[in-house]
């Protein structure tokens, strides 16, 4: 069954914070997190794993009432923001947990306590478990 799990970055104020590490703090957060990623390919359960930019570059769309775009954003600093996401094909939730709390003990996460990842399975895999 594939799940998302979903590295909830926080406020604008931690994005800032994150754009002030040192390089030394951003390669060992990227080395972990290319580790892992590497682990669950070589696993055959990764997807797709991509990070997202910050939350100035951000936008909510809706559709107007001729259907064209209306958007809202830049985001005010008291919104939380999606910071990145893993998807992960793998045989219970149990191991999506697993594999989410690996993410969330990434070397900089623990300077701010872990970081919470939000898991949810995909539908496309849960219409049998439904």
């Amino acid at each position: 069954m594939k799940y998302i799990l979903l590295l909830m970055g926080g406020t604008k104020a931690d994005a800032d914070w994150y754009a002030s590490w040192t390089p030394e703090q951003l390669q060992a957060q990227r080395a972990y997190i290319a580790d892992l990623m590497q682990e669950l390919q070589d696993a055959g359960v990764l997807v797709a794993d991509e990070c997202l930019g910050f939350p100035d570059q951000a936008k909510l769309v809706r559709a107007g009432s001729n259907g064209e775009p209306i958007t809202d954003g830049v985001f005010p600093e008291s919104k939380e923001f999606l910071a990145g996401y893993t998807i992960v094909d793998v045989e219970s939730a149990e191991e999506a947990y697993r594999i989410a709390a690996r993410i969330s003990a990434a070397p900089g996460n623990k300077e701010r306590g872990n970081a919470p990842i939000e898991v949810w399975p995909l539908m496309s895999g849960a219409a049998q478990e439904v």
